[in-house]
This record gives structure tokens, C-alpha cells and sequence, in this order.
């Protein structure tokens, strides 16, 4: 760890994590025009935001800053593979890592990993069916959109709440933090697809006020001590490609999960790759 890595770092760990996101949720839903106005300009300018996409595009119109963070896009903004098989990338932003999950173990960076069973809430039952499958993870930067989508058709089977820490989600601190995904707070959504089970993970990150998934509503907040746990039976929703799924109220990161010979990625579906919504990111097996 460099200097300045550290310098990045290190003070997350003594940082009051969850009470600065509290903090900042009240800000970005404050309704107070100017307050509202600045947030959102400030973003806006700092990060290049492509407002030309967005359904609503009268800034003035957003009741909060978290209400236009999660604007909803125009019609036809994004296009869905119509490849029979087709796998579709469920968030705009960048590759993290993609690659196989090798017993158990998910790669995170220079050389740190953490295992399917920690990142699913410490249920080794629940991970079993990851075993040697398939896992990317894509990381949501503030000027991308923020509503996450099915990458294929799945049914909903369980709903997990994990708690845990709000480190950055950043390349920096991915790189420094050991088992950075399975210590933040995150939200894991199971289904059963035409391939076998597939997890789609919701990172929580510092700043990130809450997550929320449209069959559910918001998740979290509260901050929890104790893992929380949501089955589905006969009147579990079945959402088809394309559908969405959850938002993040604030910026993070989501993990797919895939069994073995479930899904192939494409090629050139790797670290670093920026990514669109519902581009074509690889194919059932």
C-alpha cells in the first residue's frame, strides 16, 4: 500500500461509518430547493452526467437530490440482447473483476478473495450451488444510472440482509481492504433461472443511504446486528430480462453469481471493461 493509498485507506476503518451515511441520506432527500439545486448541479458538472438520457430532464422537477440520483431513463435509452441465451450486463459502469469462482473463492484484486459462503451471509448451504460457477463484479460510479436489472428471467427464492461495514467501494480501496464485499452491509437476492440458481448482490458503501428492490421496497435502512432472512413460496415474483430489479441510493457495486456451466462470458468481459445496461456480457450454457 502506497502513501497515498493509505491516506485513502486507513482512516475508513475509525470513520463512524453508518452515522456520515445517515447524515448524508438526510441531505440527499432534503427537499430544500437550494439545497437540492446545488447537490445536483455539483454532480452534474463534477461528473459529466449524460442528462440527455434521463425521462425527466427539468431539473427543477426532481423532489430531492436522491430523487433525480435515480432518475428513471427515456424509453429505448438502452437495448436488450436478442440473442436466444443472451446474458445482459444489469447496471451501468465498469468491470471490477469477472472470472470463475474457484472452490468456493471469489477473486477481488491484487491478489485478495473472499469466499461465496462470507459474501452470502456465512450460509454454506446457501453458496453450495456457486460452487465452481461463474461471478463479475460491476461497480456503479455517481454519474452512471443507479436502478439495477435482470440479467436474464428469474423467479425470486430468497432475500437476504446482511449486515456489516461501509468501506468505499472505489478501485483503492477494493484493492486494500481484504475481503472488502463480504464485510460491507449488502443485500443478496437469489432465483431460480433456467440455468440453475443465480445471486444478484447488492453492495452497500459509505455514503450509500439505502438499497432498495421493487418487490420489497427499501431494505436498508434499518442498520441491523443480525443477518435478516426473506423466503418466497407460491407468490414468489418471477421478473423477466431487462425487468428492475433494486435500486442503490447513492452509488455501489452488484455481484452475479452463476453455477457451474451455467453461463460463458464474452470475450474481452473482463477488469476494467465500462459497461452499459443491458448490453450483451455473455451466454447460457
Amino acid at each position: 500500500m502506497t502513501v497515498k493509498e493509505a491516506l485513502c485507506v486507513l482512516p475508513q476503518y475509525i470513520l463512524p461509518q453508518h452515522s456520515l451515511s445517515v447524515l448524508l441520506s438526510k441531505l440527499t432527500h432534503s427537499e430544500n430547493p437550494a439545497v437540492k439545486k446545488l447537490f445536483i448541479e455539483q454532480i452534474i458538472k463534477h461528473y459529466g452526467v449524460d442528462m440527455s438520457e434521463a425521462l425527466q430532464q427539468d431539473l427543477s422537477q426532481f423532489t430531492s437530490f436522491n430523487d433525480f440520483f435515480t432518475r428513471e431513463l427515456k424509453p429505448g435509452a438502452r437495448r436488450w440482447p436478442d440473442a436466444l441465451g443472451a446474458v445482459a450486463c444489469p447496471a451501468d459502469g465498469a468491470v471490477s473483476q469477472a472470472g470463475a469462482i474457484t472452490d468456493g473463492t471469489i477473486f477481488q484484486a491484487k491478489g485478495k478473495s473472499f469466499t461465496a459462503t462470507a459474501l452470502l451471509g456465512g450460509c454454506s448451504e446457501r453458496a453450495a450451488p456457486f460452487q465452481n460457477g461463474q461471478f463479475t463484479t460491476i461497480y456503479l460510479a455517481p454519474k452512471d444510472y443507479h436502478r439495477l436489472h435482470m440479467p436474464i428471467t428469474g423467479t425470486l427464492k430468497e432475500m437476504v440482509h446482511v449486515p456489516g461495514r461501509l468501506f468505499s467501494v472505489n478501485t483503492v480501496t477494493t484493492a486494500n481492504v481484504p475481503g472488502l464485499f463480504a464485510r460491507n452491509e449488502r443485500v443478496c437476492c437469489l432465483f431460480d433461472t433456467a440455468v440453475g440458481p443465480m445471486a444478484l448482490v447488492l453492495v452497500g458503501a459509505i455514503f450509500v443511504s439505502s438499497i432498495e428492490t421493487v418487490w420489497h421496497g427499501v431494505v436498508t435502512p434499518p442498520t441491523i446486528r443480525s443477518v435478516r432472512q426473506w423466503s418466497y413460496g407460491s407468490d414468489a415474483p418471477t421478473l423477466t430480462i431487462g425487468a428492475e430489479m433494486g435500486r442503490f441510493n447513492m452509488g455501489s457495486t452488484i455481484i452475479v453469481l452463476f453455477g457451474k456451466d451455467a453461463v460463458q462470458w464474452q470475450d474481452g468481459f473482463s477488469a476494467g471493461k465500462t459497461v452499459r445496461l443491458g448490453e450483451q456480457i455473455g451466454r447460457l450454457l
